[in-house]
């Protein structure tokens, strides 16, 4: 994090004369943003993306889009085709989906506030019940694809542009009502935030059915569902041997053994056999998970079936491996000395720092040369209805998000690398409390109302066929 009255490390660049072909893919621009963002932390007069407007504006969503999709695009990836249908028809799946644009908005900035292990995709559907460590249900965060060392103000800024945009088009809610849920989301974290500072237990707090507010214990009681049935409604083949085939499973048995090898492999990283409930192990079958996500569409996705205890399919557990891709802040987050690894491992990383007594099953493995992360899928593994919520608990769920959020953060100087108390320096940071509080309720309608323009030509962009290819650079 950058510190005022430290000496700030520039990078030096030489510049060699290459030759290059006439014309050539656009690289990625992961170092240009990364300099960008140095450069505006270290106080440089720079225009950012966010100020731009009109055609200019339209040409960086159209490029970093294209940018964050380039693979998936090369390849005629269907599922990128559905991604892009998806965010097209739909603004609050826009900004779930384009993260890259969003943080390109905020590179370089807060570069003077505590730095946390940051969620990196805060917003209304990443949170929700999961498996702790003994694979009981528990609320907190629940996605760490995006997870990386940055300013506590990056998730907050994040999580309050979600909750205003999702209470505008999930709940149709005018502006006053928005922000008032934007605000029960601010408060919820600084109460909670406020609390650790004063009682240190961030590390022994988890959320149960016993102990949640209302609106979360009715999560849990919606979630819970038998795991023999989970597994026999949902996923089975009527003899129980293996993922049955339909729009959403494909079965690829003869991968067994390759996944096998990446089960035992997260089994040793990760020492599974002084648990009880990790069994055996032995690899029943696999197959892939097609439809699932909104910024993952298109990427790889995995479920492995793990033979249970009792041999006859009632206990059997889901292992679930994801390609992990490079975190949408990396490069723009003000410099910093703390470093939460790359890919998968970062993703296991944040998930072990970040929910406390979590899934067993969260790791790192490789699958032929790329770079998974794994986790337990579980029969009451679930986030809100967002549909069922009146008013009220709308605001009581953006209090207990910002509440978990809060516990997330303050368990960065425990589990992760931050080498300072982040509590009262970010209770500190955050004060006086109104101003903090209208300036973020000030920044997300900002946000917002830009992300929607955006979305506009995104979405006319689109119907142009924009994102058939990749961004060119011509001679």
């Amino acid at each position: 994090m950058a510190q005022s009255g430290k000496t700030r490390k520039t990078r030096s660049t030489k510049t060699e004369t290459v030759k290059k072909p006439a014309s050539h893919k656009a690289g990625q621009r992961v170092e240009l943003f990364r300099d960008l963002a140095e450069r505006i932390a270290g106080r440089e007069v720079i225009v950012p993306p966010r100020m731009l407007t009109g055609t200019a504006r339209r040409h960086h969503v159209r490029s970093t889009l294209r940018e964050d999709h380039a693979t998936r695009i090369e390849q005629r990836n269907h599922g990128a085709s559905v991604k892009f249908d998806v965010l097209s028809g739909d603004f609050f799946k826009f900004y779930r989906g384009t993260a890259l644009l969003f943080y390109r908005d905020l590179v370089g900035e807060d570069a003077h506030m505590p730095s946390v292990m940051a969620l990196g995709d805060v917003h209304p559907e990443n949170f929700g019940v999961m498996p702790d460590v003994n694979g009981a249900p528990i609320f907190g965060v629940n996605d760490f694809d995006e997870v990386i060392y940055a300013p506590f103000t990056w998730d907050m800024k994040r999580g309050a542009v979600g909750f205003w945009i999702a209470a505008r088009e999930v709940a149709g809610m005018k502006r006053k009502k928005r922000r008032k849920v934007m605000k029960a989301f601010v408060e919820g974290y600084l109460d909670a935030m406020q609390d650790y500072a004063d009682h240190a237990t961030e590390k022994n707090d988890s959320w149960r059915i016993d102990n949640s507010p209302k609106v979360i214990r009715k999560l849990f009681e919606q979630a819970w569902e038998e795991r023999r049935d989970w597994l026999w409604d949902d996923y089975l083949k009527p003899n129980g041997r293996g993922f049955r085939a339909d729009d959403e499973l494909q079965p690829i048995s003869s991968e067994v053994g390759k996944f096998q090898k990446a089960i035992d492999t997260l089994a040793k990283d990760k020492d599974l056999a002084k648990h009880d409930r990790a069994g055996e192990l032995k690899v029943k079958d696999v197959c892939v998970r097609h439809g699932q996500g909104t910024a993952s569409l298109g990427l790889p996705r995995y479920y492995v079936l793990i033979e249970g205890p009792s041999k006859d399919a009632t206990d059997d557990l889901i292992i679930e491996f994801k390609r992990a891709r490079r975190s949408a802040l990396e490069g723009l987050v003000p410099p910093s000395e703390f470093d939460a690894g790359s890919k998968a491992d970062r993703i296991a990383h944040g998930q072990t720092v970040q929910l406390a007594h979590g899934d067993i099953f969260y790791g790192a493995v490789e699958i032929d040369g790329e770079s998974f992360m794994s986790r337990e899928r579980a029969p009451f593994r679930d986030d809100i209805d967002l549909d069922d919520l009146s008013y009220g608990t709308w605001k009581k769920y953006a209090r207990a998000c910002g509440a978990a959020l809060a516990q997330a953060h303050a368990l960065s100087d425990d589990l992760g690398k931050i080498d300072y108390d982040v509590e009262p320096s970010i209770m500190e940071a955050a004060s006086p409390r109104k101003l903090f509080l209208a300036d973020m309720v000030r920044w997300a309608e900002e946000a917002a109302d830009r992300l929607k323009a955006d979305h506009e030509m995104f979405s006319e962009d689109y119907a142009l066929g924009a994102f058939d290819r990749v961004d060119m650079i011509y001679r």
